[in-house]
């Protein structure tokens, strides 16, 4: 909470995947009790003003945030097929369905048009087989339940219009703060398909989005990640694939990505070894792996002579850590005890009915909220099965009648 407020006040906006729903509470100034008072008198700081954030609510959902929504067009069929794990030949399939809607001018905006796009490529794969290749009904089965395990998990929610203009993210307060633009993950974490499919697609589309920058003093937007054991917890292969290569690539278009959990090992060693900055605090070891987690953290932080990391890292107080960043050179500091400053908003989650003044406030409430369902694949395709079932019922009947 601390290193985001402090990049808000830089004006570097912020986005926070918010899990337990205690970062809420940077809509409200904080206030004081025994640890940051402590911390305030160690210190020695001197007028500390607890104060409140500008914040916007995101939701998935739609329930405590702003809808967040994409069109399957979007997200495009080399990420739909990764994360719903499609062999080469699934694959294949979905980009002949994606080619065969583009060249019909067919909208795919939300399942039920990937769906209607599938039945009818399938039911006209003679037709289709010369100009575009084999579409087995085998393959089209495969990618119907596959689509189904993400329609289960709130995919019809997700996917829709009018999608989420990742632009608005980049946002300040009247102030010059950087908005603080936290997704409510609380309800969405409990489906790991469904934020797999939003953390691909928003990481994708930040890195397209954004031009090479270099070298800035500050960057253009800082992301974190609370909770990052359940985010890389039985996580698809393309989606740890994808947050390895963003990680590495994406500091040079000026975006700042922190992974926020109690132990170092719940990241993957390949993200892991990309991140320069770290801030551990205490580790209890009253079991052999909790011990064995000490040894991992100690071992990630450059050796400091003056003291010994195992042995600090269990004797941490309250508002006490360890940390390590990089120098104008790039390379990692020795590891450094240093005192944490309390944070300026407040460190409880607020209630629904204070999101919702939020959101009320919010200029972004009339683009949002109302989810617009146009006509698209799934409507053109379902009229001209109507016809055309119109159209043999009365071929059959003037047969008949003949």
């Amino acid at each position: 909470k601390v290193v985001a407020e402090s990049f808000s006040e830089m004006g570097v906006p912020v986005f926070i995947a918010d899990i337990k729903g205690d970062v809420s509470g940077m809509c409200r100034p904080g206030s004081e009790n025994k640890h940051i008072r402590r911390s305030i008198d160690t210190m020695g700081i001197e007028n500390f003003n607890y104060t409140s954030f500008p914040v916007r609510f995101f939701d998935v959902y739609g329930k405590l945030g702003h809808p967040v929504r994409t069109t399957i067009s979007e997200m495009g069929p080399e990420l739909l097929a990764r994360l719903l794990n499609l062999n080469d030949t699934q694959a294949g399939v979905l980009r002949i369905v994606f080619r065969i809607a583009d060249d019909k001018g067919l909208l795919l905006i939300d399942l039920k048009d990937l769906r209607s796009m599938l039945q009818y490529a399938a039911d006209n794969a003679a037709e289709y087989k010369i100009q575009y290749g084999n579409i087995s009904a085998q393959s089209v089965g495969a990618i119907q339940r596959a689509l189904l395990s993400l329609e289960d998990e709130g995919g019809n929610i997700f996917f829709g219009e009018p999608a989420l203009d990742i632009k608005d993210w980049f946002d300040w307060g009247d102030d010059g703060r950087g908005m603080m633009n936290i997704l409510e993950c609380g309800e969405l974490f409990q489906h790991p398909l469904l934020y797999g499919t939003f953390l691909l697609w928003m990481l994708t589309e930040l890195y397209e989005l954004l031009p090479e920058a270099g070298d800035l003093d500050k960057p253009k937007i800082a992301f974190f990640f609370d909770e990052a054991h359940l985010l890389f917890k039985d996580a698809p292969k393309a989606l740890l694939e994808k947050v390895e290569q963003v990680v590495r690539l994406i500091r040079s278009k000026g975006v700042s990505v922190w992974f926020i959990t109690q132990n170092p090992m719940d990241i993957p060693e390949s993200v892991l070894a990309q991140i320069g900055n770290r801030v551990q605090h205490a580790l209890r070891a009253y079991t052999p792996n909790e011990q064995k987690a000490i040894r991992a953290a100690a071992r990630s932080f450059r050796v400091n002579e003056a003291f010994d990391t195992e042995t600090v890292l269990q004797e941490l107080a309250t508002g006490e850590a360890l940390v390590s960043v990089l120098d104008e050179k790039g390379v990692p500091t020795v590891v450094q005890r240093a005192n944490i400053l309390p944070p300026k908003s407040s460190m409880n989650a607020v209630d629904a009915n204070m999101i919702a003044t939020v959101i009320s406030v919010s200029p972004l409430r009339e683009k949002y909220s109302d989810a617009v369902d146009r006509e698209s694949a799934y409507e053109i395709l379902t009229a001209d099965a109507a016809e055309a079932a119109k159209q043999a019922e009365e071929e059959a009947k003037a047969k008949e009648e003949a």
